[in-house]
């Protein structure tokens, strides 16, 4: 090697590690946005009911869980089954993906959901009060690949219990109501 060339051999490979830098922060940002169309493609396909869609999202083996039921669905049949229950006793359904949060590693969803009972909720109602329902919650998604390995639901069930009329009687005998409030 030449002198000039030796002189070079610095930049250059400073040329080239900002040139991998900036692939690496490319590829970086290409996952970030696919996490992101994952989980907004999700979330309409929650929105429209569509299974063809959710079974699209996750892997085979996936595992879903819902901590304000404490229950886990794994399997893509379970989770998309899981996921049209608000189409079984909801009309009107509407889910609003408000913050979307890509990691390289998954995705965080804040959401709300709104629907009219218009049939019985599972293990929770059989009455139908024609009731609008808002929800606000939060999803956590593990992705791997292009499709999702573990979901988490976070959403606090109270709200869901008052609007369809429920009542939640407190320690000492007050009771809460949506409708009217603190009583006791």
């Amino acid at each position: 090697m030449n002198r000039l060339s030796l002189r070079a051999a610095p930049a250059a490979g400073l040329a080239l590690a900002l040139l991998l830098t900036g692939c690496a922060d490319a590829v970086g940002d290409r996952t970030l946005a696919r996490h992101e169309l994952l989980a907004r493609s999700m979330m309409r396909a929650w929105e429209s009911g569509d299974p063809e869609v959710l079974a699209e999202s996750f892997w085979p083996d996936a595992i879903y869980d819902d901590f304000s039921s404490a229950t886990t669905w794994q399997g893509i049949e379970e989770i998309v089954d899981y996921k049209l229950e608000l189409h079984r006793w909801g009309e009107g359904v509407t889910v609003d993906a408000v913050a979307v949060h890509p990691s390289p590693t998954g995705v965080t969803v804040e959401w709300v959901v709104a629907a009219i009972q218009s049939a019985p909720v599972a293990g929770l109602t059989d009455s139908v009060t024609g009731r609008e329902v808002v929800l606000n919650g939060v999803t956590i998604l593990e992705v791997e690949g292009d499709r999702v390995a573990r979901a988490a639901d976070y959403v606090d069930a109270l709200p869901l219990v008052l609007q369809l009329g429920g009542r939640v009687e407190m320690p000492g005998g007050e009771v809460r109501e949506l409708d009217g409030g603190p009583e006791g």
